[in-house]
């Protein structure tokens, strides 16, 4: 008795967004460089493990191939670790300019129509994101509890709600690749935007991550 082995964990990873037209300074580049540092120094949640921590280029298409490397870079390790048996986790951050609290995203669409060229020069309309996927009107959802999550860190005082459209851009587009990669995979996806550090400042910003990863750590 008592060889069970140590009690599965919850590995998290987490990616964010360089600059894009519009942007100058993407806080989630800020937040992302800076979460490990921060996490140490705050301390990591028990059972919580932080993986990788990646910028993306501000990109659709031409962005796939390094963004499935990073989602799947983490499946191979975790896969050859004890963290294993317990939950993966992919929380991607993007920034909405115009927005005024946090929006943790429970859905993204099959459709890429994007405002403006990305940062590679592709403005897709109303294309699908995954063809074989069908319609443009396809929708794949986050297996998280994003209504829970949005409820106890609202308790906990931040500006955050829960959000059913991440837009049509790039958040819209890994956000939907990341979502059908976890479901392959038997790993979790969530997305969350963030507004400017303009409307809420870097400090509020690192807390209100790290107050996730604490509520993701008791939920799995």
């Amino acid at each position: 008795m008592g060889s069970e082995g140590p009690t599965p964990g919850v590995t998290v990873h987490v990616t964010g967004f360089k600059r894009f037209h519009g942007v100058a300074e993407n806080p989630t580049e800020t937040i992302v460089e800076n979460l490990q540092n921060y996490m140490n120094k705050r301390g990591l949640p028990e059972r919580l493990i932080l993986g990788n921590c990646r910028i993306l280029e501000t990109a659709g298409q031409g962005a796939i191939v390094p963004l499935y490397q990073t989602l799947q870079s983490a499946v191979i390790k975790d896969t050859t670790s004890v963290s294993n048996s317990g939950t993966v986790i992919w929380i991607h951050l993007g920034v909405n300019s115009g927005a005024t609290r946090f929006a943790i995203e429970q859905q993204a669409v099959n459709e890429a129509t994007f405002r403006c060229p990305d940062q590679l020069g592709w403005k897709p309309q109303k294309l699908p994101i995954v063809p074989a996927d069908g319609a443009i009107s396809r929708i794949r959802e986050s297996s998280i509890p994003v209504e829970e999550i949005t409820k106890t860190l609202a308790k906990k005082g931040y500006e955050v709600t829960s959000s059913d459209d991440a837009g049509r851009f790039v958040c819209n587009y890994v956000y939907y690749h990341s979502l059908r990669f976890a479901e392959q995979n038997g790993v979790k996806s969530v997305f969350v935007h963030v507004p400017l550090f303009s409307t809420i400042d870097q400090d509020t910003q690192m807390e209100f991550v790290a107050s996730l990863l604490e509520v993701l750590a008791t939920l799995y």
